[in-house]
């Protein structure tokens, strides 16, 4: 049978099926609840229960904090119930008119844009334009009926294309072998917009991107819709990788800070190469931004990158004063076939 959900603070109440997780109900009733990687790793989707029990059917998730049975929280994407529940969770309004689709696209250019990242392009049907917000992805659908996610790296306003960035992995399903295979009009198909991340246009506060690796993508993205838009509040990127040459579009978003005195870039390496002859930040991402914004009170946060970049980061931000609503991410991991591939490369999948 059917139980019912009731969301504070807004009242909206849905019903959940058998075997259905929470959010999974509520999207499918036209409520968007805030979520990311929807395999319970990246606690996009952390909420608390106000009244009833959940349960998660594969066992607690990553993303559940260790004291979430004290705090009533829980991890929205995994729960499932099995009576009448209350939940405290904010949805995401801007989301509300932004429909998923599954649509066919054809590979319009592939550009190596680093020894391990390769961008696609991804050209939509002619007659076909796909509404999405400024930071969130799309899943590739794979003929095995595996997905792979990705952000999409151009802006809402380059309506003619998609613009995907992917880590290779050698022994990668898709990266990998899918991509050694990818030609010119190839056709894939995806489903999307997906995620609630994205950059929410009504906040006038100073805003910090952290990006790690490729999660450069979504801060792209972020970042030419701003100056689409014209908005003019302070953005300051930083992006961490491992040495120099992964800083694979540093002259773009160089650019952004020459052109707009509104927007800084800093770039921080992690373990520079000695032919790097690097004389910038280094160390971790996120002790970079403490460091220069000791007190984040009155800023908002957008991160994207692994799960550890996130959580260490998280933590840090939180310790700087950062608000709990001011700050959005999106954490995402890597496939469990291309994480064994790593791991048997010797590359560390962090």
């Amino acid at each position: 049978m059917t139980h019912r959900v009731r969301i504070h603070p807004s009242g909206h109440e849905f019903t959940v099926e058998p075997g259905e997780s929470i959010l999974d109900a509520a999207m499918r009733q036209g409520f968007p609840l805030p979520y990311g990687c929807r395999n319970g790793t990246c606690a996009s989707c952390l909420g608390k229960v106000v009244s009833g029990e959940v349960f998660y059917p594969e066992g607690p998730p990553p993303a559940l904090p260790e004291d979430a049975d004290a705090a009533g929280q829980a991890i929205f994407c995994q729960a499932q119930i099995d009576a009448d529940c209350e939940i405290e969770i904010q949805e995401v309004e801007a989301a509300r008119d932004v429909v998923v689709r599954t649509l066919p696209v054809r590979v319009a250019a592939i550009e190596e844009l680093a020894h391990d990242v390769t961008m696609l392009r991804l050209r939509l049907p002619a007659a076909e334009r796909l509404q999405f917000l400024a930071g969130q992805y799309i899943d590739l659908l794979l003929r095995d009926g595996r997905r792979r996610s990705f952000s999409l790296a151009n802006p809402p306003e380059d309506e003619d294309h998609l613009e995907l960035h992917v880590r290779r992995v050698p022994g990668g399903r898709f990266s990998d072998e899918l991509m050694r295979t990818l030609r010119p009009k190839s056709l894939l198909r995806f489903e999307g917009p997906l995620g609630s991340f994205f950059l929410r246009e009504d906040s006038t506060r100073p805003t910090i991107l952290v990006a790690g690796g490729t999660g450069f993508a979504p801060m792209q993205s972020i970042i030419e819709h701003a100056i689409a838009r014209g908005h003019d509040r302070p953005l300051h990127l930083y992006w961490g990788v491992r040495s120099l040459r992964d800083l694979y579009r540093a002259e773009r978003a160089s650019a952004w800070a020459r052109d707009h005195a509104h927007i800084e870039f800093t770039p921080v390496l992690s373990d520079p190469l000695p032919d790097d002859d690097w004389a910038g930040r280094t160390g971790f991402v996120h002790e970079a931004v403490v460091a220069d914004y000791p007190d984040l009170s009155g800023h908002q946060v957008y991160m994207s990158g692994p799960p550890p970049m996130i959580e260490a980061a998280r933590r840090a931000f939180r310790a700087a004063g950062l608000e709990t609503g001011e700050l959005f991410f999106d954490s995402f991991d890597y496939a469990s076939d291309a994480v064994e591939a790593m791991v048997a490369a010797g590359i560390n999948p962090d």
